[in-house]
């Protein structure tokens, strides 16, 4: 379940994506760990690391959509190695997971486009070990893209580009930058425009880094850049739909980097937890110790089973089919807060080590709040989330049952998503069956019990006209249905995998806390009536207890002590 690098082998993958994979580890094993600390808390930037990434073809490989990989089999978008990169990238730290992550950003919008020029321009840009930038926020507007100050000029049978961005990812060395901006002189959504933009251009200007870091997180700022029509990526209410299809695309990634952050952290607290003693006794003795160490693997392990049930939802989407709409969010907002939680909860445990600077918690608890902040905020996700309630709880439709993907197929429908509307007009299976399959798990009967209180107080005292307008209330009722689609996929992929009952019982009865602690933010809210307020309470369970259970779980957790240590 949880990656090892001294064990890795994804025999699932073919050869190539194997190679690619096991060489990415080793060489990260191979530069040890005292490189790593040594690099990070210097703000040393990666730039070993992006002429590995060149060398090997590793973003070329992994980033090239079949389309325009003149026939080199080897060369698709595969969102389940895609995933399986971005968790390794993570376990090895943020720093390196970021250049992987913004590369993506930046070349959403030109395999979404139909510009063939600039296709295999920046497919060539890639096999020359180039990455890419996603030029869509600004210093004053954030990722606010209907006030884009970057301005395009009429010249000639082209433009001129002048503005700045601001927060934008490799934007000092990327030769692939999706620029956003507006034509001036043009109202309404036909003024939105992308376009290519190259960091080496003399027209172009890094103004700083904006973050201290090893990540180079630029202001950049354009100066008459010439835009010619083979720049062009998208115009009109297309480009504005590329912005949103490439973070649908792009930043499904964040739940894997935290995935991967959130197990080397385990897998170190572990091994140090366990072979400390305080007080004559090994830390691990210790109760409340042990509570914490259970939780963090009960939640880490929902996470990863989240996480790989939405990948087979990406893989499988067409037209028809957009439920990964929802489960994109969700992997963006709840698993990275989960992260958050897992590093939280051991380095609760290890105390001082996890301030020295040669562990790789040190590193973790740093970096880990940016993951949720990433792609706007948990605000932003939740208020996504919330357009999917009414259909998803109340309108279910059949669809034929989706498998495991790791199959070697090219994801191309990510690439023509369409407009970026009709959101609430998603359907989805039953969201009742997998919690019915698993009724015999006590506390996803409890967590079952819970989940009607919300349907409950949507049919029985639903939100008024006020309400629906009040975001923090909607926000509090929105945390609610995110924990039961949360449910509904960890259960599917535990019974896929054959995951332990008990495994199972303890990830729920961390959900049936979380229920019951939403449910009282939800009571605790101004605007929350005294109906909704009665229902929300009566919503509140104490998980069922077993102490056979919890054992059997924290000796899966002990038994992960000195599993893996990276090579100093």
């Amino acid at each position: 379940m949880l990656l090892n690098p001294h064990e890795y082998d994804p025999a699932h993958f073919d050869a190539e994506t194997r190679r690619l994979l096991r060489a990415t580890i080793d060489w990260f094993e191979q530069r040890g760990k005292a490189k790593l600390a040594e690099d990070y808390h210097a703000r040393t930037f990666y730039a070993d690391f992006l002429e590995f990434a060149g060398k090997e073809g590793l973003f070329s490989t992994f980033l090239t959509p079949a389309a325009d990989a003149e026939g080199n089999p080897d060369k698709r978008w595969d969102t389940a190695r895609v995933a399986a990169l971005s968790e390794i990238l993570g376990f090895y730290g943020l720093n390196y997971w970021y250049p992987w992550q913004v590369t993506i950003l930046g070349l959403g919008p030109v395999w979404q486009s139909g510009n063939d020029v600039a296709r295999k321009r920046a497919a060539a840009a890639l096999d020359a070990g180039g990455v890419g930038a996603f030029g869509l926020s600004e210093k004053d507007h954030g990722a606010d893209i209907y006030s884009s100050d970057l301005v395009l000029t009429k010249d000639g049978d082209g433009y001129r580009a002048t503005g700045s961005k601001y927060y934008i990812g490799n934007g000092n060395c990327a030769r692939t930058v999706s620029v956003f901006g507006r034509i001036d002189g043009v109202e309404g959504p036909d003024q939105y425009v992308f376009f290519y933009a190259d960091s080496e251009h003399p027209n172009y200007h890094v103004v700083k880094n904006v973050v201290p870091s090893q990540m180079y997180v630029a202001e950049f700022r354009l100066e008459d850049y010439p835009v010619r029509a083979e720049d062009i990526l998208h115009v009109g209410a297309e480009a504005f739909s590329a912005a949103l299809n490439t973070v649908n695309i792009g930043k499904f990634n964040l739940c894997f980097g935290g995935i991967g952050m959130a197990t080397h952290s385990l897998y170190e607290a572990i091994t140090h937890a366990h072979n400390r003693v305080l007080y004559g006794k090994p830390v691990t003795n210790f109760p409340h110790v042990r509570r914490e160490f259970v939780e963090a693997y009960a939640r880490l392990t929902a996470m990863k089973l989240f996480s790989d049930r939405a990948v087979d939802y990406f893989r499988s989407a067409n037209a028809d089919d957009r439920r990964y709409l929802l489960f994109n969010p969700i992997t963006k907002m709840k698993v990275t807060t989960e992260a958050q939680k897992v590093i939280g909860l051991v380095a609760d445990v290890v105390a001082a080590k996890g301030f020295e600077a040669g562990t790789y918690l040190a590193m973790s608890k740093n970096d880990i709040d940016g993951l949720p902040k990433l792609e706007g905020t948990v605000a932003v996700n939740l208020a996504l989330i919330a357009k999917f309630m009414p259909a998803y709880l109340f309108a279910p439709q059949e669809y034929a049952p989706v498998g495991t993907r790791t199959d070697a197929a090219d994801d191309e429908f990510l690439f023509r998503q369409g407009p970026a509307r009709g959101l609430s007009k998603v359907r989805f299976h039953d969201w009742k069956t997998a919690y019915a399959e698993a009724a015999h798990i006590p506390n996803v009967a409890l967590f079952t019990e819970q989940a009607g209180y919300l349907v409950k107080l949507l049919t029985e005292a639903a939100p008024d006209e006020a309400q629906q307008a009040d975001l923090d209330f909607g926000l509090a009722l929105t945390e609610l249905f995110t924990l039961i689609v949360y449910g509904q996929l960890i259960l599917e992929q535990a019974r896929i995998t054959g995951v332990d009952a008990r495994v199972v019982d303890q990830i729920f009865a961390v959900l049936v806390q979380d229920f019951s602690a939403a449910a009282v933010d939800l009571n605790g809210k101004a605007s929350s009536t005294e109906a909704q307020q009665a229902i929300a309470l009566a919503a509140l369970r104490k998980p069922v207890v077993d102490a056979e259970r919890f054992e059997n779980v924290w000796t899966r957790v002990r038994e992960l002590s000195g599993v893996y240590a990276m090579h100093p």
